[in-house]
Order: structure tokens, then sequence, then C-alpha cells
């Protein structure tokens, strides 16, 4: 089944249920699968693709990060020619802000989790991640406690 692409300025909610990588996709029960806008981590062979900013935190410290943040693992599926797991997550429904086609079958997205914080902000506070301006909007700011 195709995931749902959700047009950018459109609010939607996403309930994770996976996590593929420290940046996304992050599958929601609801359909789509999130690419967290305007971060970017390590792909998960640790290698940086060119022209994409490249943090210092390996990949698996990142995707580490987001597990953790969206309330730890349960544990690990891998689906048939994957070549790495992916891992189960339990969160509270978020709200999002779709930013449009993160590529693929993805919506890029900044989401508010249930306690307020601006996921995409979290990930940058845990220094796993790196900010990508040019995903960036200029209309979300990070709380102090959520800048690195």
């Amino acid at each position: 089944m195709a995931a749902t692409i959700i047009a950018a300025g459109l609010m939607f909610a996403c309930t994770p249920t996976l996590v593929a990588d420290g940046d996304g996709p992050v599958w929601c029960a609801e359909g789509p699968r999130i690419r967290l806008s305007g971060i970017a981590a390590r792909e998960r062979d640790n290698s940086c693709r060119p022209g994409h900013p490249c943090p210092r935190a390996s990949a698996q410290a990142a995707m580490d990060a987001l597990v953790a943040i969206l309330g730890g693992s349960r544990g690990r599926t891998r689906f048939p020619g994957a070549r790495y797991d992916h891992v189960r997550v339990s969160a509270p429904t978020m709200r999002c802000l779709s930013a449009g086609s993160g590529k693929g079958n993805r919506t890029a997205a900044f989401c508010q989790m249930a306690d307020r914080r601006i996921l995409n902000c979290a990930m940058l506070a845990t220094g796993t991640v790196a900010r990508w301006d040019r995903y960036w909007r200029r209309d979300i700011v990070c709380p102090s406690s959520q800048r690195r």
C-alpha cells in the first residue's frame, strides 16, 4: 500500500508506529510516512549524501534518539527486500504541518508532540542531526531548551 502524501500547508494527525531512520520516515497509523523537515541525519550506512548537511553523530545514534523521544523501542521488524530493520514505537498522536513531498512516498513535515514540543526541534537538541536551512521554515522557532 502506498503512503499518502499530504499537500503542503495542511495539518494532519500522525500516531507514530515505526521509525526507519533518524530523520524519518516515521510511519503513522493514519497512513502517511513522515520525513522530518529541516533536519538531516546520516544514512543508515553512516554516509552523508552530497549536498546534504552531515552531522557528526552516527546514523544509529540519531535513530536511537528519535526512538527514545517517541517513547522507546517496542521491537523491530524487517520488511521483505529491506536492508535495515524498522523500530516499532508507540507514541501519542502528533499534530503535523506538511511541507509537501519529502521525496518518494514521504510527506515532509514539522510535528508537534502531545507534550507540545516540536519533534524536529527535539531532534536538533539531541545533537544527532544537523539543521538543514534549505528546508527549515522561518516561522518554526525552537525554544531555547531545544536548540543546539
